[in-house]
């Protein structure tokens, strides 16, 4: 079997899950150029944890992590299978210390998107949480320890923002950034198509622009998790590259 793709989305507004955008067109066309997948693992930004978590459970459930939506939004349900013997190997594969928890579900930072790549919700999923207190350098090694499950049929998919500032939200700025968030932005990609992840792992010695960006990790650490579990010879596809609210970027990146 050919490897697997790894993916990292900007998913923004969980409004994206019920809504037909430029967006979530975007996340179809991913899922429509890939092949299918036998198992998804997903690293999403909202599933921030102190310590390395793995869901293992056999049906895992759909969590609402969000407040203010439209009650239209609070009836999606991704209903999945999960996939313990995945879970296992993941377990396997890492290297620091990690520990079962069924505590969480798929959130909105994982079925936000899948549900446009994969409306039959047919694929079993199950995440690993994001470790507030690692350091790039480790999140990036745990996506390189990962990486040989993409031979395995494995879609390594991680869901976040390379720009994720809500407490600068212009909402008169739809589909439009600031200049910093369209700088760091650009900076990321430059580094990821140039493969210079050194420069991405070291992305706060950009100063004030990377605290403007990444304010706080969560939403910038999952694309950590694709980096690593990146090959060097990979073709990367970039996706909805773009901002959105100011102080949002969409970019997404497919590394095949």
């Amino acid at each position: 079997m050919s490897k697997m793709p790894a993916l990292f989305v900007g998913h923004g507004s969980p409004m994206n899950a019920i809504e037909d955008n430029m967006y979530t067109r975007a996340w179809k066309t991913i899922a429509e150029r890939i092949s299918k997948p036998d198992v998804i693992l997903s690293v999403s930004a909202h599933w921030f944890t102190r310590g390395t978590f793995i869901m293992n459970e056999e049906n895992p459930r759909t969590i609402h992590d969000m407040y203010g939506f439209p009650e239209e939004l609070y009836e999606v349900t991704y209903n999945t299978a999960g996939s313990p013997a995945t879970a296992k190997v993941t377990q396997n594969l890492i290297s620091r210390d990690t520990q079962f928890d069924n505590s969480w579900g798929i959130d909105h930072g994982t079925w936000s998107v899948l549900v446009h790549m994969y409306p039959n919700r047919d694929i079993p999923v199950f995440q690993i949480s994001v470790d507030a207190n690692a350091s790039p350098g480790e999140h990036y090694k745990i996506g390189r320890e990962l990486r040989s499950l993409r031979e395995q049929g494995a879609l390594i998919f991680g869901s976040g923002n390379v720009v994720h500032n809500l407490r600068l939200v212009d909402w008169n700025k739809a589909h439009k950034g600031f200049d910093w968030a369209y700088e760091f932005d650009e900076y990321i990609y430059k580094n990821i198509i140039g493969k210079n992840h050194d420069k991405i792992l070291n992305f706060d010695k950009l100063g004030n622009i990377a605290r403007l960006a990444v304010p706080t990790p969560d939403h910038f650490y999952p694309l950590l998790y694709v980096l690593g579990a990146s090959y060097e010879d990979d073709k990367i596809s970039v996706y909805n590259k773009s901002c959105e609210l100011g102080s949002l970027s969409m970019t997404a990146y497919l590394c095949e």
